[in-house]
């Protein structure tokens, strides 16, 4: 049995870690949704960005923290630059939904093109120490996990602060609920649009560079988390970053543990509904992104319209 709670709590930490990775990069997927009203398929190809971007600044010496730091900049300035050529110009045209997801399709293809014509396709890791994984109470957790779940921590305080006692906080909220009524209280709407970019992109690129610390920088990393992003968004309510957040802890949390529980049952063999899981082996590894997609399809039977309110 302590065997099995110590593999328990570790794949716990491991969905809280994964989890809260994918948290960050769902608030920026869910802010620009809410306010811009566009599902920007291209956000995991930013994420991906973002890693890269501290892979190079790391390369040329400089410490990892300011390397982040930096990514996030440079990050803001693409997504600025992608809302300038691309995502104003469609919206001055009135262009539909699925004009705009085709766009962000496109736009994901032409970012992850290009991470390989400059980077190369292979796997490539930060310029970091080996730490040694912290044993907390009999369990081994890696070093990196817990810096990412404090980094995590922090983004999202800062978040919370800068939504609920900022002005610019108060009127993305507003402009969220009703674009045309914020427009006509003289709430700068164009002001708003940029700070939702500047958000979105710092957010999403530590998330990036948050998933470097914890496996290899690759050009398809962030590609894969695009599901469980949109899932978490959608779990959580659709355009509310507290929901993002709820809902990117449960998947994290839910494909970590629904992924391990073949392995984790395997002292159980002999009862028969742990041994007909083991028999099966549908919850491993290789599926545990379907269980997290499980999960979200189960609450949403019950709950329509996400763990929390959403924006219409």
């Amino acid at each position: 049995m302590d065997a099995f709670f110590a593999q328990f709590v570790q794949l716990v930490v491991n969905g809280i870690s994964v989890g809260s990775i994918i948290a960050l990069s769902a608030v920026g997927l869910t802010l620009t949704y809410g306010i811009l009203r566009l599902s920007n398929f291209a956000h995991g190809d930013f994420m991906t960005l973002g890693a890269y971007f501290t892979l190079l600044f790391n390369a040329i010496g400089i410490n990892i923290w300011i390397s982040m730091f930096l990514s996030a900049i440079v990050t803001v300035g693409v997504t600025l630059l992608s809302e300038k050529l691309l995502w104003s110009p469609m919206r001055k045209k009135r262009a539909t939904p699925t004009t705009l997801i085709i766009i962000s399709i496109g736009l994901a293809l032409f970012i992850r093109n290009g991470i390989i014509l400059i980077w190369g396709g292979g796997n490539q890791r930060y310029n970091l120490p080996v730490l040694r994984a912290l044993s907390i109470f009999g369990i081994n957790i890696p070093f990196n996990k817990i810096l990412v779940i404090l980094l995590a921590i922090a983004a999202i305080a800062g978040l919370h602060y800068l939504l609920q006692n900022t002005k610019i906080g108060k009127a993305m909220r507003a402009v969220a609920d009703d674009l045309d009524l914020a427009r006509t209280t003289g709430i700068n709407v164009d002001r708003v649009v940029i700070w939702t970019w500047v958000i979105a992109g710092s957010l999403t690129a530590l998330g990036g560079s948050m998933l470097g610390l914890v496996e290899a920088v690759r050009p398809n990393m962030g590609w894969f988390l695009i599901l469980p992003l949109f899932a978490s968004v959608i779990l959580g309510g659709i355009g509310n970053p507290y929901g993002a957040i709820a809902g990117g802890l449960i998947i994290g949390i839910a494909q970590e543990v629904g992924g391990g529980l073949t392995d984790l049952l395997s002292p159980f063999a002999s009862n028969p509904i742990a041994g007909f899981i083991i028999a099966t082996r549908l919850f491993t590894a290789q599926y545990k992104l379907g269980f997290a997609l499980l999960i979200m399809v189960i609450v949403l039977l019950v709950r329509p319209q996400g763990l929390f309110k959403g924006t219409t």
